[in-house]
């Protein structure tokens, strides 16, 4: 899906790979791109063929990080200063990566365990 994606909204890999399910706007057929090309911010179009297809995903997603919730694992990273001002976003499923990695990772700085996005050679 995530080719799809990229090809159907000109999406580049990275973009991609970072979404976050608070980036997809299902009802008003848009993706915001925060720190793009450039470290631009953009919209792009969603095709309608995938949005069915992104609510599964953000359902598998919700399911995913209540999972990992109840197992004590609650860290993604942030950006800038997120944490500081939202506490819980770590918590909350718009801030989760949307195309998670199926392996839990350890931040190097904070020893937190938790999920990063897919890695790009995976796609």
């Amino acid at each position: 899906m995530m080719a799809e994606l990229m090809y159907g909204s000109g999406l580049r890999l990275m973009e991609c790979c970072r979404l976050r399910p608070k980036d997809v706007a299902l009802e008003r057929n848009q993706v915001f791109v925060h720190g793009g090309k450039g470290d631009k911010d953009r919209v792009v179009m969603l095709p309608r063929k995938l949005r069915e297809a992104l609510a599964e995903q953000i359902k598998r997603r919700r399911e995913m990080l209540e999972a990992d919730l109840r197992r004590g694992i609650d860290w993604v990273e942030l950006p800038d200063a997120i944490e500081r001002k939202y506490k819980n976003a770590r918590r909350e499923l718009g801030w989760q990566c949307l195309f998670a990695s199926r392996q839990l990772s350890i931040d190097p700085r904070t020893g937190n365990r938790g999920r990063h996005h897919v890695h790009e050679g995976a796609v």
